[in-house]
């Protein structure tokens, strides 16, 4: 068996890379279908019934894809010159401790500069604090592996998190489960529809995809993100600073994810609890790869792993399978993506 590269990728080849591998998961994971004792096209026709099959179930699965748009947009930039943001999750929380604290009741601003302004601190505590500012100067200066601090930091702030909802910024009035104060009216996302869950973070992660595709498309910035990403010994000899640039898409990649957390923060519970996030950081990477890095990619690849999750859950309660069988489907499919990629870039031989 031999691998050698292809001298030509066709547009179609790439374009089916995604699909080949949503078919491939589909069919890998049938397997563990069958062991559970239920048929294959059954479980899937639950599962698509529970992401689409009423109002309801497409309202959960658009509002379960908004903090993934985020966290897809934040991997996907980051990969884009090949800063290796591990941290989403940490970000995703370090958005929401800001929209927290700076939106009950510390700031008092009518709701049209409310909103904005949680989406501000939280993409700032995302990006611009500690938990992305620290790593990637580590990264720039001393060459430490963006990969294992970012990682790490995802830990340390969840045990930042669980002390202040625990201690100081516990609500006294809330009853059970510890969870901080509640946002205020004005800082709190009008919903898109009279019934369910459906809010404006939806917008906003839209909104976030496209300025993030002109970025990458039009822009100086954009083309030096490439640039770094695709060799970046020929980037620096053609002038652009490589470092400067790192450090700009990783605070990028950290803003967003920081987004992520300010949505379900100020969108979906209004406080904030250990549990608000089941992963999200993790699985804005499988998100990032099926999209294979394109912003608006990244829109149908959140809404695919959404209705995975959010049918799952549906398919668990209808038929004897666990509900972990959704992150088979998304760890699966990450392989499956992977897999494709590379046979579009080379072809292998049998001797």
């Amino acid at each position: 068996m031999q691998i050698e590269a292809r001298d030509h990728t066709s547009l179609i080849r790439v374009s089916m890379a995604p699909i080949s591998a949503i078919l491939a998961t589909m069919v890998i994971c049938s397997v563990l279908i069958l062991w559970a004792g239920v048929s294959v096209l059954d479980a899937y026709a639950l599962l698509f019934k529970g992401a689409f099959g009423s109002l309801f179930a497409l309202k959960e699965t658009f509002t379960r894809s908004i903090p993934l748009i985020f966290t897809g947009l934040a991997v996907a930039v980051a990969f884009r010159s090949k800063f290796y943001n591990i941290g989403a999750e940490g970000q995703l929380y370090a958005g929401a401790l800001a929209a927290v604290f700076f939106g009950t009741g510390l700031v008092n601003l009518p709701a049209y500069l409310m909103i904005p302004f949680l989406f501000l601190v939280g993409a700032l505590a995302g990006g611009g604090g500690i938990l992305l500012l620290v790593p990637v100067l580590l990264k720039t200066r001393l060459k430490v592996d963006e990969v294992v601090t970012t990682l790490l930091l995802n830990f340390v702030v969840l045990l930042v998190v669980s002390y202040l909802i625990e201690g100081p910024w516990r609500d006294p009035m809330a009853m059970g489960w510890p969870q901080t104060a509640s946002i205020v009216d004005a800082g709190v996302l009008p919903t898109l529809a009279s019934k369910g869950r459906l809010h404006a973070g939806l917008i906003v992660a839209l909104l976030a995809a496209l300025l993030i595709w002109l970025l990458m498309r039009f822009t100086v910035l954009g083309y030096e993100i490439k640039a770094v990403g695709f060799n970046a010994k020929a980037a620096e000899f053609s002038g652009v600073n490589i470092n400067r640039t790192v450090v700009i898409t990783a605070l990028l990649s950290g803003g967003l994810a920081g987004m992520a957390g300010t949505s379900e923060v100020a969108g979906l519970k209004g406080y904030l609890t250990l549990d608000l996030s089941p992963g999200f950081g993790y699985t804005g990477i499988a998100v990032a790869m099926l999209a294979q890095l394109h912003p608006l990619a990244i829109i149908p690849a959140a809404l695919f792993l959404s209705a995975v999750y959010v049918g799952a859950d549906s398919m668990s309660r209808a038929v004897n399978i666990p509900t972990y069988i959704a992150d088979v489907l998304v760890g699966v499919s990450v392989l499956a993506i992977l897999v494709s990629v590379m046979l579009t870039r080379y072809r292998i031989k049998w001797r």
